[in-house]
Parts: structure tokens; sequence; C-alpha cells
């Protein structure tokens, strides 16, 4: 049996730590909550589509540099 598992990262932690910008200054930009940014950081939580856009939008970078897709297929024989 196969398991499929997809998995979704980022690396916002390290370009807000470029800029030099807090979480809350990243929330209060982006309308969200203190805790959503930090539940995108620790890969808790995957942001809407819109989201993304709005995140990308912010840093200056497209999707794919800040977001990675992951499909991890294992083979369970």
């Amino acid at each position: 049996m196969k398991d499929n598992k997809a998995y979704l990262s980022n690396n916002l932690y390290l370009l807000r730590a470029e800029k030099r910008w807090t979480q809350k200054y990243v929330a209060e930009t982006l309308n969200v909550t203190r805790q959503t940014i930090h539940s995108l950081e620790s890969n808790k939580y995957n942001p809407s589509l819109m989201l993304a856009f709005e995140i990308s939008l912010l840093f200056g970078k497209r999707i794919d540099e800040i977001f990675s897709y992951n499909k991890n297929m294992e083979g369970n024989d």
C-alpha cells in the first residue's frame, strides 16, 4: 500500500528576519493575527491562495520563492 503525503513548507521566518520585521508587523500589514503568522512559520497552517499572494506581494517574491510543495510517495507493500 502506498502512503501519499503532501507537505507545504515555507521560508517566511527567514524572509521576515532578513527584513527585521516582527510577526506583529507582518500580521497587521496582512490583516491577520500574529498567531496566524506564527502558525504559518511553524508549518501548522497552510495559507489560502489569496493570503499566499498577499504574502508574496508583501515580500516582493514569487509564491514559489516563499512556499514549497513536496509530495512524498512511500511504498508500504
